[in-house]
């Protein structure tokens, strides 16, 4: 409640900016809420870990949140469109119900993928999660009316929230890059062919190396008698993943711990779905070079 009585504020006063995603802007530098983001952070994080990646997507190779909440607003959709009539409210119901019944997973990836964010995305996630719940309210409480017309009314109202609880989930998304994948530039910015990286002899064993490739940052490492480059940005929000942990085969992202196999790129463990961009590696007269598949 209390997020969305400061979305509302925000809305209020900046009604008249010339840019429409202003008040969204100004609602990530919102410290207010922290207080709110903080325990609920917490909170979610207390999911085991291999639930965790089921409910990221790990598996799937891009966030699962958005797949999900195509079914609640679907049939919220449909049901206040087909609810217009006065025959349809049957229809309407059902589909209502079952938006409702997909709520509570869409809602569980998305808390699942909010909580391994930076600030700025927990302030606008939170209040974009509580346009959503109300939305359901809304729309829970049109099955409660007995006019066709007081539940139409509802279901209308919950749909204008839900676009709301969109309009911040697209800032998410495409504004402040949630879910997107870091590492995706990377193949475009590397030339094809062979490239020298570094001396052999510069890199030690089990000890992560940052280099530039042109303007591509990558990480070397030697482990088990072989060498390993991947893109030093992690996929998952560009954290830099020379200064993470070595585990066996993997590599530890230090900013939200995300793993990746050393062998091939893999994501071993979450929150990041993408893999690592690797490199073909040679050895020629004491120099190591790089190669990345599909550059260019």
């Amino acid at each position: 409640m209390a997020s969305s009585v400061v979305l509302f504020r925000f809305l209020v006063v900046q009604a008249g900016s010339r840019n429409l995603m202003d008040p969204v802007s100004r609602l990530e530098n919102a410290q207010s809420l922290d207080r709110l983001t903080g325990p609920l952070q917490r909170a979610v994080r207390l999911v085991p870990g291999p639930l965790r990646d089921v409910l990221h997507g790990v598996r799937l190779g891009h966030p699962l949140h958005p797949v999900l909440v195509q079914v609640p607003l679907g049939t919220w959709l449909s049901a206040a469109l087909i609810g217009m009539s006065p025959g349809g409210e049957r229809a309407a119901r059902r589909l209502t119900i079952v938006g409702l019944a997909a709520t509570g997973p869409a809602a569980l990836t998305g808390a699942t993928d909010w909580a391994e964010q930076h600030e700025q995305h927990l302030r606008v996630g939170m209040v974009h999660a509580a346009a959503n719940w109300a939305a359901a309210g809304l729309f829970a409480a049109s099955l409660g009316c007995r006019g066709h017309r007081a539940g139409q009314a509802m279901r209308l109202a919950g749909l204008t929230v839900a676009s709301a609880g969109g309009l911040l989930g697209g800032h998410l998304s495409f504004r402040l890059a949630g879910g997107a994948n870091h590492a995706e530039a990377v193949p475009h910015l590397v030339e094809p062919g062979w490239h020298y990286l570094m001396p052999e002899h510069e890199l030690p064993d089990a000890t992560p190396v940052r280099r530039m490739l042109g303007d591509v940052p990558v990480v070397a490492i030697r482990h088990d008698g072989e060498v390993h480059v991947l893109s030093d940005q992690c996929s998952h929000l560009a954290g830099s993943l020379s200064e993470g942990q070595l585990t066996g085969g993997t590599i530890t992202c230090p900013w939200h711990h995300s793993r990746f196999c050393l062998a091939d790129g893999s994501v071993d463990r979450g929150p990041a779905t993408a893999p690592q961009p690797r490199f073909s590696v040679r050895t020629v007269g004491g120099a190591i070079q790089v190669m990345l598949p599909g550059a260019g």
